[in-house]
């Protein structure tokens, strides 16, 4: 049968790293930075230009929208939307597009929000201490210690704000996940082993 794992994570949580481990023990596809690039040919619009739309979107938000149907309707392209709202719609609908292909693991964008109403879906919630995420935001992506603070705080805002407008519902929330892990608590592997399991066991639930 068809799997599909999404994962949302805290900036500096090994949330990435979670999903590439994942991905290779389960023998699945790993998605994350790539659907910028699936997005384009839905939206044809330029990468940097879809990387500049992400990233004023999560500090512009004037008001939430519920995209209801609109993700899966395919409505999106008959709407005069600004350009940032057609970039997610795109996404989404590669989402989508990836969730029917099923055995993938999919990081971020939303995807757990995109694919909630697909049975075959995990959709976990990786995030940890403050100091551990700010010991390996200097010690694994090189930040400077004095910097590393504002930008914790900065990311995960973003990944908030991004989420909540698309979403109209709190970036975090256990009610919105199957399951949450903490890799302060459990280690990356020990994340791994988790959210293996519980996709193993949704097979069994479903057989």
């Amino acid at each position: 049968m068809k799997r599909v794992i999404t994962i949302s994570r805290e900036f500096g949580s090994g949330g990435r790293l979670v999903g590439e481990r994942l991905a290779a023990k389960l023998g699945m596809r790993f998605y994350d930075k790539a659907l910028i690039y699936l997005a384009v040919i839905e939206t044809g619009l330029d990468p940097a230009t879809i990387e500049k739309v992400e990233e004023e979107a999560t500090s512009k938000f004037l008001f939430h929208l519920a995209i209801g149907e609109y993700v899966s309707s395919g409505i999106f392209s008959k709407l005069n939307a600004p350009i940032s709202d057609q970039v997610f719609f795109a996404q989404s609908k590669v989402i989508e597009d990836l969730g029917e292909r099923g055995d993938c693991v999919i990081i971020g964008r939303c995807a757990s929000h995109v694919l909630r109403r697909r049975a075959d879906c995990v959709r976990a919630f990786v995030y940890a201490s403050e100091q551990d995420k700010l010991k390996r935001i200097v010690e694994d992506y090189g930040v400077p210690a004095k910097d590393a603070p504002a930008l914790m705080a900065k990311m995960d805002k973003g990944r908030a704000n991004y989420w909540e407008y698309y979403t109209d519902s709190q970036w975090g929330s256990v009610k919105n996940y199957d399951l949450c892990v903490n890799t302060s608590t459990i280690g990356i592997d020990g994340a791994v082993d988790v959210i293996a399991a519980a996709t193993r066991s949704e097979e069994k639930h479903d057989a």
